[in-house]
Formats: C-alpha cells, sequence, structure tokens
C-alpha cells in the first residue's frame, strides 16, 4: 500500500502559502514606512514665557475661585467671638488674648487698647480700626470740650420732632444737607421717641449732636408698642426701625437655635447685629 508524505501540497495550498508570506512582507515593509507615508505631526510646546502666563492666569481663577470677601460692619471690639476673629483676619493667639482680657470684666475703650490687649499687626489694625464702634458714653468721654457749651433747661427746648429744616439749619454745624438728613430719618422711623436716636443720622458729628440737643429734645416720647423678642415673627421685627428683613430671619432662627433669647446683649452674638445701637433697639423691645 502507498502512502501519502505529510509534506507533499497540493496546488491549492502551495498558493495559500505564498498569499500568505506575500501578506506579511506587505505588512512589514507598511511598519517600517509607516513614518514616511503618514508622518506624525508635533504639536508646538509653548516658550517658557507662555507657560508662565498660561500658569498664572490658571492661579488667579482659582483664587478667585476660593477666595471669599466678607463685608465688615461698624462693631464693638469688646464683643468678638472666634468667627468674627477668624473673618477679620485675627489669628488664634491674637483672639484668645482678647477674651482672656475680657474674661477679667475689663473693658476696651480705643484702638490703643485694642492693640495694646491683642498685640495684632499695624497693617491688620489699620484695615479693621475705622468700624471699632464704642459705646456712647466713652466716645463722650474721650471727647473732651475746650469751651463750655451752654445749654437750656429742658422747658425751654423745642420739641426735637416739631422743629423745621429751617430749625435744624440754625444750629452750628448742621447745614443744609445735615438738616435734610435729620428730617428724611424722622419720617422714616415715624418720630423721634428718644433724644439718643439723634445719633443714627448718617454725618452727624458728635459736636453739631451736642449743639443740637442743647437746643432740642423730644418732648412728647410716646411709647411705641413693645414687640416681644421670644414671641415675635420675622415680620413683626421687620418693623423695628433698627432690623432688615436679613437680620429679622437671623435673630428667628438664633431664638429657635437656643429656645429662647435671655437679654438683650444676647443679640450680640448675632453675627452683624448692630450692637453700638442696641440702647435704641431696646426702645422698641421687651422680653417676656
Amino acid at each position: 500500500m502507498k502512502t501519502q508524505s505529510h509534506f507533499s501540497l497540493n496546488k491549492s495550498q502551495r498558493n495559500g502559502i505564498l498569499c500568505f508570506w506575500v501578506l506579511i512582507v506587505v505588512v512589514f515593509v507598511g511598519i517600517c514606512y509607516q513614518d514616511v507615508v503618514f508622518p506624525i505631526k508635533e504639536t508646538a510646546l509653548p516658550n517658557q514665557g507662555q507657560a508662565q502666563l498660561i500658569q498664572q492666569q490658571i492661579d488667579s481663577l482659582k483664587e478667585a475661585k476660593t477666595k471669599k470677601v466678607f463685608k465688615i460692619y461698624p462693631f464693638n471690639p469688646n464683643f468678638i467671638t472666634e468667627y468674627k476673629g477668624y473673618t477679620l483676619g485675627m489669628s488664634v493667639v491674637e483672639i484668645e488674648k482678647l477674651h482672656a482680657y475680657r474674661k477679667k470684666e475689663q473693658w476696651i475703650n480705643s484702638i490703643e487698647d485694642f492693640k495694646k490687649v491683642t498685640q495684632v499687626s499695624d497693617s491688620l489694625l489699620h484695615k479693621i480700626s475705622p468700624y471699632f464702634k464704642f459705646p456712647d458714653w466713652v466716645k463722650e468721654n474721650r471727647t473732651k470740650k475746650e469751651k463750655i457749651t451752654h445749654s437750656l433747661p429742658n422747658h425751654l427746648k423745642k420739641d426735637l420732632n416739631q422743629a423745621s429744616e429751617e430749625d435744624l439749619i440754625s444750629v452750628k454745624g448742621i447745614g443744609e444737607t445735615l438738616a435734610k438728613r435729620i428730617m428724611r430719618y424722622k419720617l422714616r422711623i415715624g418720630g423721634f421717641i428718644d433724644d439718643s436716636q439723634i445719633k443714627d443720622v448718617y454725618g452727624l458729628g458728635y459736636e453739631a449732636e451736642e449743639n443740637l440737643l442743647n437746643r432740642f429734645t423730644v418732648k412728647d416720647k410716646k411709647k411705641p408698642v413693645l414687640i416681644d423678642l421670644n414671641t415675635a415673627t420675622v415680620l413683626q421685627l421687620t418693623e423695628i426701625p433698627y432690623f432688615d428683613y436679613e437680620l429679622a430671619r437671623s435673630i428667628v432662627n438664633y431664638r429657635k437655635l437656643n429656645e429662647k433669647i435671655s437679654s438683650f446683649e444676647e443679640l450680640i452674638k448675632i453675627d452683624g447685629f448692630p450692637g453700638h445701637k442696641i440702647d435704641r433697639i431696646q426702645l422698641y423691645l421687651t422680653l417676656e
């Protein structure tokens, strides 16, 4: 019996092997010459100056995104909380020095006192000191007059609520602009109920205020309907001349968080509360 060799191939098999080797050769040649046929385009890289400019733009965008701007309102430096001190730029050590000083029942009554106690930098002090708002009695004690100011007895003074614009202009230190502001403010709050409210007129200096109260006073002191701070709604609190909607809402939220408000001084803990006006604010409120 005649057997067929394993290495003998027919014509079709030989043609298939030939095509396979031709294909391998074509692929090999294509790989070798692909850079010539299809050259890779290199992306031009920015030079060092352009790279620095791009990086600066990226850094400025990041800084603008992360940086928070805190608006500073007038405040009494004796009541700076940890959060308030942080937003002002004070360090932890400076805040702790202030709190330790206050725990001794000692008060800061001037910018110099604040600097001495906290030892803040001159640059930070220069930034925040214009917003210091000390109690009125402190301001009055600091301002000593060389000349004696003569004040009329109360029964000879005119009613501040009845004063005309011309009456106000006749007071030394009060011109037409300030007289108009006083008249507008009187209308906005529904009339003065206490002499101390004249302090809230923007731009009225201490000397002009003193000259005014030497000749005028609130004679018909009509007491407003007092609003209970522990039961009032946000809308009721906005009826008080010193509260806007945001502050009224903050007060109600603080009351809910702490169950009740025990004293008017406690309101100073609320961020943005005008603590320097608390004596006038109390004219409209009660705590029950």
